[in-house]
């Protein structure tokens, strides 16, 4: 069953984190200060709406004025193919460059409001939100274009000071894999 992220209000501030990428290193919201533009993806191994649209994000990564850093929150316990080793083939598989973390206690999710994979928040140099939503118009199943367009217009709009005109779509997937006690 497909959930819908939740459209976070504009503005709001960047939760702080502190996790592990997949080689163990720790890094930290302030770990991308250098980046006037921060994409942060909540992401997963075994969603196939992540998967739809995995290789296409490491085409347009590169591309983008921004950096992006890939979040798994789900529960490797009853979801193992999200456990690290799990999302490192991801990565590999998909061509991905860019940071991709660990958020064992959930404790990142909840505070971004993050509810399904894939589910981006984009944010300023001010690191004030200024994008929630989808990567494009397409999905597994619906034959749209997957073409990254949403979240690049985004990105270039908010690294050129505009704002992204709303209203913004939200991105549909998986929910997240939640321990018990730990759902929203």
């Amino acid at each position: 069953m497909a959930f819908s992220s939740a459209l976070i209000p504009l503005g709001t501030s960047a939760p702080d984190f502190s996790l592990p990428d997949l080689t163990g290193t720790k890094r930290t919201l302030a770990s991308f200060d250098e980046h006037d533009v921060l994409v942060v993806m909540f992401s997963c191994n075994h969603c196939p709406y992540v998967q739809h649209i995995e290789t296409k994000l490491a085409e347009v990564a590169h591309t983008l004025p921004a950096v992006i850093v890939a979040i798994c929150s789900n529960d490797a316990d009853t979801h193992p193919d999200d456990a690290p080793a799990g999302l490192a083939e991801q990565a590999s598989r998909a061509g991905w460059k860019f940071p991709y973390l660990v958020d064992t206690d959930q404790t990142v999710a909840q505070g971004y409001g993050a509810v399904c994979t894939p589910d981006f928040f984009v944010y300023g140099p001010d690191r004030r939100l200024a994008y929630r939503g989808a990567f494009d118009q397409s999905t597994p199943s619906n034959g749209q274009p997957l073409d990254g367009s949403l979240l690049v217009d985004a990105v270039h709009r908010i690294a050129s000071g505009q704002a992204v005109p709303e209203p913004h779509r939200p991105s549909m997937g998986c929910s997240i894999k939640w321990k018990p006690g730990m759902e929203p």
